[in-house]
């Protein structure tokens, strides 16, 4: 889930307006609502703890980067298996990875 979609989610959650939210954190409604709607990118990472603080989740989560929230069980399956991982294996699946997203994460005929 996006940022700006996890934002819209929990202060609808939470049944806050914008204005409740900007002022928690210290930004502007307009700011609050334009990263709500995505056409803001890359906060400040004091905005972005401010917000995790105010919603009471950690920015991990808030960006999409926390594993346990992934939308997608499988996800978090493989992430589990990662971690049981010796380093070795691991730095192999990222090889792996890094050249699949090169390709453009597109299937090939041999696949």
């Amino acid at each position: 889930m996006s940022l700006a979609m996890k934002l819209q989610k929990l202060r609808t959650e939470r049944g806050q307006s914008l204005q409740v939210v900007a002022d928690a954190v210290g930004a502007s409604k307009a700011h609050i609502w334009e990263l709500e709607k995505g056409t803001t990118k890359n906060p400040s990472i004091e905005l972005l703890k401010n917000l995790a603080e105010h919603f009471g989740v950690t920015i991990a989560s808030l960006v999409g980067e926390d594993p346990s929230d992934a939308e997608d069980e499988q996800m978090v399956v493989m992430y589990r298996d990662l971690q049981k991982l010796n380093i070795e294996d691991r730095q192999f699946i990222e090889a792996m990875i890094e050249t699949m997203k090169k390709r453009g994460g597109k299937a090939t005929d041999a696949d």
